[in-house]
């Protein structure tokens, strides 16, 4: 089992930013990243659907025999955790509960706040001390429009609730939100910290696969395998992008 792939499912292309983190800590790893990019964003779906959506990313991943699952996607952990926990009898990993222990031991005013998709946020799965839905993030970002006048303009209008609130931590509470995170500190100063749930997840996993002897014994770099439910040339570039490496032969369509 030790020699199986690590499988990560998101409802785009942003759950790449966790298998860049992934494979800084583990290299040899072999991965499996599904993206619903037929049915991106999750975040305005009702808790129903994200579950349904979910459930199917998770049998997809489970069939390919994998030793453990991240749902790299705030609104599936949010929403359909508990139910892929019951469901599913492997290592299951979320970006919420990581993202959340470490932003606690960065700030030291324990003012932390938290942006992410209308579904994660009124979920409350943070209960940060305040939060702010993004919705428009992830259409812009999954879009490759992430240097856009237009984006910076939403960002400030989203961001500027946050100078007064005197937090000093926030989570980025969607893993499509790294890909911004320079806008995100042009706007709310350099003084404030970004947890980075792609981070805090890869290192939660990397710990539990060495404390549990899950690592991979092979001594080659790990085969990475990328599946989406909708292919475009456009998706390729924007993958890339989040990866920041080619993927182009290694991406395949399926249908769940």
């Amino acid at each position: 089992m030790n020699n199986r792939p690590i499988g990560i499912f998101d409802s785009g292309l942003g759950g790449l930013t966790v298998v860049k983190e992934i494979i800084k800590l583990l290299p040899n790893e072999d991965i499996i990243y599904l993206g619903d990019t037929a049915r991106v964003p999750y975040g305005t779906r009702s808790k129903e659907t994200v579950t349904k959506f979910s459930l199917e990313d998770a049998k997809f991943l489970f069939y390919k025999k994998v030793k453990c699952m991240v749902m790299a996607c705030n609104t599936a952990t949010a929403l359909a955790e508990s139910e892929l926990r019951k469901q599913f009898h492997i290592p299951i990993f979320d970006v919420i509960s990581p993202a959340i222990k470490d932003a606690k031991k960065i700030s030291k005013t324990r003012k932390i706040g938290v942006i992410g998709t209308s579904a994660t946020i009124h979920s409350g799965a943070y209960n940060a001390s305040f939060s702010k839905a993004c919705p428009l993030f992830v259409p812009f970002i999954e879009e490759g429009e992430v240097n856009s006048k237009a984006l910076r303009i939403v960002a400030k209008e989203y961001l500027s609730e946050f100078k007064n609130k005197k937090i000093d931590t926030l989570i980025m509470g969607c893993t499509h939100y790294p890909i911004i995170k320079n806008i995100i500190k042009s706007i709310l100063g350099t003084k404030i910290n970004l947890v980075n749930p792609g981070e805090s997840v890869a290192k939660e996993m990397s710990d539990y696969l060495i404390k549990n002897s899950m690592l991979n014994s092979q001594k080659t770099i790990g085969k990475r395998s990328y599946f989406v439910t909708d292919y475009t040339e456009h998706f390729i570039k924007v993958a890339e992008m989040f990866l920041g490496d080619r993927i182009k032969n290694n991406i395949k369509k399926v249908i769940l």
